[in-house]
């Protein structure tokens, strides 16, 4: 099972969470988090977005941030999926999931993997709104987020 992946195609988190547990009697925690596309953004209404990405560089960038919280928590599987093309609110956007023998580990990969999801992969989001398309910056709460790895 590749640990990342970069598709413009939905995903199944049943199947997904199945696959990182595979028969893994090892396992006492999983922990997901499924990110979706809102229909609001910053005060405006969102009636799409579009996610544009490097091929190879972007997977290679992924790949990094996983294998970080490899290193950093005693995890046994880690597993991200991130779309990219169009996408319509409500519809699923990330997919980040990791095991481990306890849920604190697991909780805690699970969030660092997202925040550097967040400011460090070579993602390009674009939205459309009534006003008309814009391009999206990270947040100053995603960077701040990020801080705090940092500082444990």
């Amino acid at each position: 099972m590749n640990r990342v992946q970069v598709q413009t195609e939905d995903f199944d988190l049943s199947a997904e969470v199945a696959r990182l547990r595979a028969g893994d009697a090892r396992v006492g925690g999983v922990v997901t988090f499924v990110g979706t596309v809102r229909d609001m953004n910053d005060g405006s209404a969102v009636s799409s977005m579009e996610l544009e990405h490097y091929p190879g560089m972007t997977e290679q960038s992924i790949e990094r941030i996983v294998e970080q919280a490899m290193q950093r928590w005693p995890l046994y599987n880690a597993r991200v999926i991130h779309r990219v093309g169009p996408l319509q609110p409500l519809d699923q956007i990330v997919l980040v999931a990791v095991s481990a023998a306890h849920r604190g580990e697991a909780f805690a990969a699970c969030e660092f993997i997202i925040d550097y999801l967040k400011t460090e992969a070579p993602f390009w989001k674009k939205e459309q709104t009534p006003s008309g398309a814009r391009w999206v910056d990270a947040r100053v709460t995603d960077e701040t987020a990020l801080r705090k790895w940092a500082a444990r």
